[in-house]
């Protein structure tokens, strides 16, 4: 299926293209300093950094159905990626989105505004039911992004996912299609998203 561009304003998501690798690759290596806390690593030790192959790669598995690789852009200019990933079909009907975002375009709402059409396009484009999100306790930027799009917080799961070298504890927050039925994007926009949805119990609280 291919999936039209979303905009709303200066803010727009788009399909990754293959040319986009080499505007991806600089934009990661000029904000190393920014993104390296929370970004995905391998626990077997460093791989190579070829972002032609990791395009590829994205392009591929949105092809087989099990992901969608977005690119955030502002006024047209590439300010990051969003990517869709772990596409369950079937009973499930889930998937996870994951974003970084450029330092220099941070503050402009591009990722709360991206998530939420993503989640829009899964939900009434792809037919999906749930989506989730998972953040690091220590990352408030993306915590914060999470509270203004109402998503609801579901638990903390230990040692998650290996980020920037060791195995990292995650807060996972999800939305249903049924919460949501005017569109994430419409709701946010309308001030209609509940303010206490995100809240981290205080048993689950770490501190960053």
């Amino acid at each position: 299926m291919e999936l039209s561009p979303r905009e709303h304003g200066p803010i727009s998501i788009r399909i990754v293209r293959p040319r986009d690798a080499r505007t991806l690759q600089n934009e990661l290596m000029e904000n190393r300093a920014w993104l390296r806390p929370w970004e995905a690593t391998s626990p077997d030790g460093p791989t190579s950094f070829d972002m032609r192959l990791g395009v590829k790669r994205l392009l591929q598995q949105y092809r087989d159905g099990l992901g969608v690789p977005f690119v955030m852009e502002h006024a047209g200019e590439v300010a990051g990626q969003l990517n869709v990933w772990g596409i369950a079909r079937g009973s499930l009907a889930s998937a996870t989105i994951g974003y970084w975002v450029s330092k220099r375009f941070a503050g402009r709402n591009i990722t709360p505004t991206a998530v939420a059409m993503a989640t829009d396009v899964c939900f009434f484009e792809l037919g999906l039911h749930r989506m989730e999100i998972c953040i690091r306790p220590e990352n408030a930027a993306s915590l914060r992004v999470v509270e203004k799009l109402g998503f609801r917080y579901e638990g903390l799961r230990r040692r998650f996912i290996h980020i920037d070298g060791d195995w990292r504890d995650h807060y996972a927050f999800a939305l249903v299609r049924e919460e949501v039925p005017e569109g994430v994007l419409r709701r946010w926009v309308n001030g209609a998203a509940p303010q206490d949805a995100a809240v981290i119990p205080p048993a689950d609280r770490i501190s960053g």
